[in-house]
């Protein structure tokens, strides 16, 4: 799976635990040196980042003779360098959403044709509900995915499926709402919060019940062939069977665990959200789960309760988009900062992104700084609120001696929803946990804030009963703050 929030053996894990350091490290440099041993002399490089650990994957899984591989895309599909599997059990692809627009396309039908390059000939493959145009491309790419009948030998297609002897194709199907396993038993529980994630249990309910069907387990809803020019209640894609849950499938879907993902971590008076969150339908999802998760709680008896918002975003993204979502969330602070946890990353190898400098990373900070400024502005004589607009402008508060670069626009009042940029992780949340967090050091007493809004923050954060925290906007963000609030992940 990519990308890895505290450390990369998170992309490799066997039994859900990343691998050993000591397993990584002996297969690193297997493959690295069979690499570097077999590579063409005329054309000398590596395999890019992504690739090299797909490759070690690959070898990894391998060498440890696992039963079953779970391999994750890591963008689009069709050509990213995981589809090169030829005969995978089954596939399935998740809800669609826009992202990576430079190399998918800006349309949800370019997104899909994309990540329908993943199926194979003969390889179910299952998808959740999705807007029609959109799965009418994905069940075109599966309708393209043919070969004669001699193709079909030494597939291993799953038993069950239904063959032809003149063309194999991929049978797509449309996994059943949760709410269909429901009927007639108690509610299913999942350890992920959120509505959306009703969406992907869905999904992998499908998926484990073909590898088990592979195994030649039985009473688990078989597949029935359906003719391609079949409509099955109306749809383009036949529905795939409702099945008796297992109790181990039960069990899986309320123990799931995902670092990262509706996370919440209680610390005391300060309570962190984490949702990785980084597309305007995953946002939307987020401040679902947030509004439901925090805001939707008793107000603290005795003390007030502030609202932070800690954002980055990275790559191509509308951070626009997304912040204007984020904004009827009424948070009295939003705090903008790279990803990096330290303004020096030097010691911090696994989340370093040699593409990104520090400067381009505070110039995004800065216009997110702007954007949520023009947001609320806009919001003003909208919503009672914001009793009094915001004026535009940034104020560069640089402290040498400290280490440390402070940026606020001027605000006519405390809770106002200010915005501050802090230039790197660690400085972001020692602001926001104003010492009440055991594993972050209090920020510096005297003269540390030295703008109005911060300093009256300040006093804020360290008087409130409770403070809510959502950290989104990037994966990488939310890596970086789980690794500062439990450093037992960097372990």
């Amino acid at each position: 799976s990519s990308p890895h929030l505290v450390q990369v053996r998170e992309r490799i894990r066997i039994n859900g635990q990343p691998i050993s350091k000591d397993l990584f490290n002996k297969y690193f440099w297997q493959v690295y040196n069979r690499l570097e041993e077999t590579k063409d002399p005329e054309h000398a490089s590596m395999p890019a980042y992504f690739r090299f650990l797909t490759i070690m994957a690959f070898h990894v899984f391998l060498q440890e003779k696992v039963d079953l591989a779970v391999v994750e895309v890591g963008i689009g599909g069709t050509y990213d360098c995981t589809n090169i599997i030829r005969a995978p059990v089954v596939c399935g692809v998740s809800s669609l959403g826009i992202d990576h627009t430079s190399i998918l396309g800006d349309t949800m039908e370019k997104i899909a044709w994309q990540k329908g390059g993943i199926f194979k000939p003969g390889v179910p493959a299952f998808t959740v509900a999705q807007p029609e145009q959109p799965l009418e491309v994905l069940r075109e790419r599966a309708q393209e995915r043919k070969v004669g009948w001699w193709g079909g030998c030494g597939l291993g297609v799953p038993h069950g499926v239904g063959l032809s002897l003149l063309s194999l194709q991929c049978p797509l199907y449309l996994c059943p709402e949760l709410d269909d396993f429901e009927e007639g038993c108690r509610a299913l529980e999942l350890g992920l919060a959120g509505a959306h994630q009703r969406s992907n249990a869905a999904l992998a309910l499908q998926l484990a019940r073909m590898w088990l069907q592979r195994r030649g387990c039985q009473g688990l809803g078989e597949l029935k062939e359906v003719p391609p020019s079949t409509e099955l209640l109306g749809r383009p894609v036949p529905l795939a069977p409702v099945f008796q849950l297992t109790d181990a499938m039960i069990q899986g879907l309320r123990d799931t665990e995902w670092l990262g993902r509706t996370q919440v971590l209680s610390h005391g008076p300060v309570t962190w959200y984490l949702d990785g969150a980084h597309t305007t339908s995953s946002i939307q999802a987020c401040v679902r789960w947030f509004r439901q998760a925090a805001l939707n709680q008793d107000k603290p008896h005795d003390g007030s309760e502030v609202r932070v918002l800690l954002f980055n975003a990275t790559g191509d993204r509308d951070t626009a988009a997304l912040l204007k979502l984020l904004v009827p969330c009424h948070f009295d602070y939003a705090v903008f900062c790279p990803n990096f946890t330290e303004v020096s990353v030097a010691n911090n190898a696994d989340q370093q992104n040699f593409n990104v400098t520090l400067e381009n990373a505070l110039t995004r900070c800065l216009e997110n700084q702007r954007t949520w400024t023009r947001l609320l502005e806009e919001k003003v004589g909208q919503d009672p609120w914001l009793p009094s607009p915001l004026r535009v402008g940034g104020l560069l508060q640089p402290a040498p001696a400290r280490g440390s670069l402070l940026l606020v626009p001027p605000a006519p009042r405390p809770l106002n929803s200010p915005a501050l940029v802090f230039p790197c992780l660690a400085q972001a949340l020692r602001w926001i946990a104003q010492g009440r967090e055991p594993h972050l050091a209090a920020p510096v007493a005297s003269g540390a804030h030295p703008h109005p809004a911060a300093s009256s923050g300040a006093v804020l954060l360290r008087e409130a009963a409770a403070v809510h925290v959502l950290v989104t906007g990037s994966l990488h963000l939310v890596g970086g703050v789980l690794r500062l609030l439990d450093p037992a992940l960097s372990q």
